[in-house]
């Protein structure tokens, strides 16, 4: 069983900003593979998707980006989900708009929701896709950067960087993530 996660912040406000790619990814991929996100429980939506005799979940948490944790342990907890099963999707300020990186460790990099995941885990060693938002310029704050939307210019990539993190997931069903990792990378 697997477990993939794309965080975000619930609410109309928060629709379409860039510190919700990891909602906008895990809907492109309910849609791809026809899963609707219809079971409400564990703070967060998800929906479980058969492939091959395996379930996958996919969770949108619903407790806000700094609490992602709070939703992520008890859903593995109760599935039996092993760290290394484990897949989240997020926003990278290190980034550029376009590109993604994909780890099985590492810090938070000063990113809240996967402060709060590896908090609540116990440990850094999960996987996960960083999708660049790229930093703010012109002196604007981070926070309301991070709660902006893209620009229409940005589009065009945004749109390539949720097929190719779909395809991602999708190579995951069945390589292991470091194959899908030197693939994607």
């Amino acid at each position: 069983m697997k477990l993939i996660v794309g965080l975000g912040n619930p609410g109309a406000r928060f629709d379409q900003t860039r510190h919700n790619i990891g909602f906008d990814i895990i809907d492109a991929l309910a849609h791809n593979l026809g899963t609707p996100l219809d079971q409400s429980k564990f703070k967060g939506v998800y929906g479980v998707h058969r492939h091959n005799g395996e379930k996958i979940v996919l969770l949108k948490p619903l407790t806000f980006m700094n609490l992602s944790g709070e939703s992520i342990v008890p859903l593995m907890d109760y599935f039996d989900i092993a760290n290394e099963d484990l897949l989240v999707i997020y926003d990278d300020l290190d980034l550029p708009v376009g590109k993604i990186r994909l780890r099985q460790k590492g810090s938070a990099g000063g990113h809240n929701g996967i402060k709060s995941t590896i908090a609540h885990l116990g440990s850094q060693n999960f996987n996960r896709i960083r999708v660049g938002i790229d930093r703010p310029t012109n002196g604007m704050s981070v926070p309301d950067y991070v709660l902006g939307k893209f620009s229409k210019e940005d589009q065009v990539e945004l749109d390539k960087v949720i097929t190719s993190s779909v395809e991602a997931c999708k190579t995951w069903f069945e390589k292991p993530f470091i194959e899908v990792m030197n693939h994607f990378n």
